[in-house]
Parts: C-alpha cells; structure tokens; sequence
C-alpha cells in the first residue's frame, strides 16, 4: 500500500506532539541542573562549564551552516575571533558592560561574516570548505601580526564584566550570565530552523534544484544563513572573553575551527542540541582529561571521531532513533509495498 507525502507528514507531526511533554520535561530537568552548577560545584569545574557553553554558541553556528544548511565549513572560528578581540577592545577601552560587550561582538561576528561570506556561499561542497578555511587562517594571520590587536602575545588585562554597573566577580555570577546568553541564542536558533526560512534552506540542501526552480534564490538563503551563523560566532567569541578576560590568536585558529566541526559530526549535525553535547565533550577531553591520560587528548578525540562516524551515523542526538529512512532524496517513494 502506498504511503504518500501528506500521510508521511501527519504521522511525523503526531509523533512530535505525542513526544512534545516529555522533551519539555527533559529540557526543564536540564536547565534546572544547568543552574544549579555554580551552587553545588567549585570555582574551576564551574569555570570549566562557562567555557563549555561559550564554546556550545560557536558549535551552535557551525551546525547552522553545516546541519541546517549543508555547508560543512573550517571558518566559523574567524567569526568566533572577530567577536572576542571586538569584546576585550570594547571592555579595554570603552565599558565593561556584558550586554554591551556581547552585543558588540556579535555585530562584529556579522560584518565580518558579510563581508566573506558573499564570496564563499556561491561554492558548495568541498571548495566551500577550502574556502572558509582559507578565511579562517587569513584572519588567523592578521590577529598575530597586527600591533593593534597585541599580535601574537594577543589582549589581556581586560576588566571584570559587569551587569547593571556591578562587577561579576564571583565565578558563578559570570556563569550564570553566559548560560543565559547561550540560552537565549539556542532559542533563537531554534526559532530559525524551525521558521519558513529554515525550511527553505532545508529545501536548499535536499534539492537546489528544485528550489531554483520554484522561484527561490539558494545562493541568497545561504548568504543570509552565513551572515546568521557569523553574527552566532560573534557573540560566542564575546562570551568567551567574559571568562577568560584574555583572547590571543590561538582562539581563532585553524585547531578551535577543527573542533568545533568535530562537536558537530559527534553530537549530529541538525539537531541543535547534539552539537552543544559534543561541544561540551569535545572541551572535557581537550582540557581535562587529557592531563591525566598523558597528553593523549586528541587520540582519544579521533578514537571518539572514528567511533561515531561507524556506530552512529546521525551522532549523540540520533542514537535512541531507529534506522527510519534516509533524510534527503527520498529514493524509492514510487514503490508500492504490500499491505
């Protein structure tokens, strides 16, 4: 019996709204212990958790271009940098607001994405990757040989932040202030993905095609989604400098860019959430397990790379699924099975 499009879509709408409580549920649970961190844990796995979140927005973009719209790329590190150096500059010179800083490095996260993002959207595929990798050390180059920017010793001495004209001194209260940020962009990418635009640059990933041809402009939804995932990287970059009140061009390097792509592939492309869980996985091997284990860090991250890619295809986020058909081309859709 054959199953059509609009049968296909119910049945998936009605599984959404069956498991719609219990995500809820689950997500309340999650933040709830998000919150309680800095209560119940010390001053360094509390800082260790500031960074894994301020690195969870940079993964966040880098899964907007790859997941949602099929544009693996090694640049959104630059974007990430270009935030960072605009928030210490800011905190250095201007004020020490987090509101202002992080606002600050989101805008420049989306011009500078704007500017070279024009350029790299028109490639797909593995030249889009050596493009955006191609940024990404060219801004890497610039950061450690301009004197404004401090160089190759980078930017330090950068003030506390602070909020409503109080310092964030305390560990926790700077916690608290990046998980509300990263909260608030998680949401707002989440709106994205799910909004018509979304569903347009899912269109263009399965079928460009088949878009153009429905009178849809692919090169400028994908301009407007790197434009977007600049403005995420930014403001990650911004909370990332929050805490560590320092930024050097090891922070926009060719290695964060290559982590954060591999917190996406771990976690599972798409899914949002996924990417975060690997970005925080990706960061505990990187900074604290691989002291105990020798310095083996990145053995044991291509271990978990390799792992992954063969056990579960579709990442952390899909290994309660089943096998289900293929997301894309939708081979097959012709035939007819017996009832």
């Amino acid at each position: 019996m054959k199953v059509t499009t609009m049968e296909r879509a119910e049945a998936g709408a009605t599984e959404v709204t069956r498991s719609s409580p219990r995500r809820l549920v689950l997500a309340g649970a999650v933040l709830a212990v998000l919150v309680a961190v800095p209560v119940v844990l010390g001053a360094y796995p509390v800082t260790t958790m500031t960074r894994m979140l301020a690195f969870a927005v940079l993964v966040l973009s880098v899964d907007l271009l790859t997941g949602v719209a099929g544009l693996p790329t090694l640049g959104q590190a630059a974007y990430f940098g270009a935030g960072a150096y605009t928030a210490v500059l800011v905190g250095l010179h201007l004020t020490s607001d987090a509101m202002a800083q992080v606002a600050a490095g989101l805008v420049a996260g989306l011009v500078a994405a704007a500017a070279t993002g024009w350029v790299a959207v028109r490639a797909r595929g593995i030249v889009f990757l050596m493009l955006t990798l191609a940024i990404g050390e060219s801004v890497h180059q610039v950061a450690d040989t301009w004197s404004a920017v401090g160089g190759s010793n980078g930017l330090a001495g950068m003030p506390p932040i602070s909020l409503f004209g109080s310092p964030l001194l305390a560990s926790g209260f700077v916690y608290w202030w990046v998980l509300a940020v990263a909260i608030a962009v998680f949401a707002g990418v989440a709106l994205v993905v799910r909004s018509p635009y979304g569903r347009t640059l899912r269109g263009v990933r399965d079928n460009e095609a088949r878009m153009r041809a429905l009178g849809y402009r692919p090169a400028l939804a994908r301009y407007g989604v790197f434009c977007l995932a600049g403005a995420v990287a930014g403001a990650g970059g911004a909370l990332w400098v929050a805490q560590a009140r320092f930024v050097s061009p090891g922070d926009l390097g060719f290695e964060v860019a290559a982590l954060a792509l591999l917190s996406v592939v771990i976690g599972g492309a798409g899914s949002l959430w996924g990417p975060c869980l690997g970005a925080a996985l990706v960061l505990l091997v990187r900074d604290n397990l691989s002291a105990s284990i020798g310095g083996h860090g990145p053995l044991v991250l291509g271990l978990v790379f390799v792992a992954v890619v063969f056990l579960m295809p579709r990442g952390l986020a899909g290994a309660g699924r089943g096998k289900g058909p293929r997301r894309g081309r939708g081979k097959g859709r012709g035939k007819e099975r017996p009832s």
